[in-house]
């Protein structure tokens, strides 16, 4: 699917068959979704400005549910309110923000999977392979609002997995980190979505296993490979600086 078609349906899904009567925060959800999707594709650049009319136009809705969206993500670090100039996306996360990152997520989620695979219900192993499933048809998916995409649905199969661990303190500690939009924004490489997928899948089957060993296993290699991913992006900016210095 390419840019043209991903923009499209976001529009599509944040304005088609919309009745008058509609919940505002419905609408505000999935122009929330739809602003993540750009974040994680760079089509928003970090440090970048944005604008609610500028939003409410490209995306066909009132401003309101942009204003609305983009308060929740000022409150989750997501954007910064610039006085009488809108909001600005902020920069890459540093290299020690990524390293903590990937620490406390390796503290968290490893637990999580085990837990989930001693406590998911039947519908929600059911979730997380359709989540899967969704994944798999964007992961071919061509230009970065697919890769927007496919990075959206990843952190939810994430929150899935905790959500089923039935511990909230987890699920939120997990929320606040952001960690796919973070991670998403580094970088767009389509192997690194084919790479996940192999991983992914080796976690929802350990819990559908009822395996929690494999589960947690699984989890922490997941994550351990994905922070070799990205950490080579931090070392390929190094290097291009000084590149850059010598000449």
């Amino acid at each position: 699917m390419d840019d043209e078609a991903m923009i499209t349906r976001g529009r599509r899904a944040a304005t088609d068959g919309m009745p008058s009567g509609r919940a505002r925060g419905r609408l505000a959800d999935e122009v929330y979704d739809t602003l993540l999707e750009q974040l994680m594709s760079l089509r928003i650049e970090p440090d970048s400005r944005v604008t609610i009319d500028v939003l409410a136009r490209e995306l066909g809705v009132s401003q309101t549910p942009i204003r609305d969206a983009l308060n929740r993500m000022e409150a989750e670090g997501l954007v910064v309110r610039v006085p009488h100039a809108g909001y600005r996306i902020p920069p890459q996360i540093t290299r020690h923000r990524f390293e903590d990152m990937i620490e406390v997520r390796l503290l968290l989620e490893p637990a999580a999977a085990r837990r989930s695979a001693e406590r998911a219900s039947s519908e929600q192993v059911a979730d997380l392979r359709r989540m899967l499933e969704e994944m798999a048809e964007l992961e071919g998916g061509k230009g970065p609002m697919a890769y927007g995409a496919f990075g959206l649905r990843d952190a939810a199969l994430h929150d899935l997995v905790a959500l089923s661990a039935e511990n909230q303190v987890i699920r939120e500690a997990l929320a606040r980190l952001h960690s796919h939009v973070h991670l998403f924004r580094l970088h767009r490489d389509a192997q690194v979505t084919h790479l996940a997928m192999a991983e992914h899948e080796e976690v929802v089957a350990a819990i559908a296993a009822r395996d929690p060993d494999g589960a947690a296993y699984a989890m922490r290699r997941h994550i351990l490979r994905s922070g070799e991913r990205f950490r080579r992006l931090f070392d390929e900016v190094k290097d291009a600086d000084a590149m850059a210095v010598e000449a």
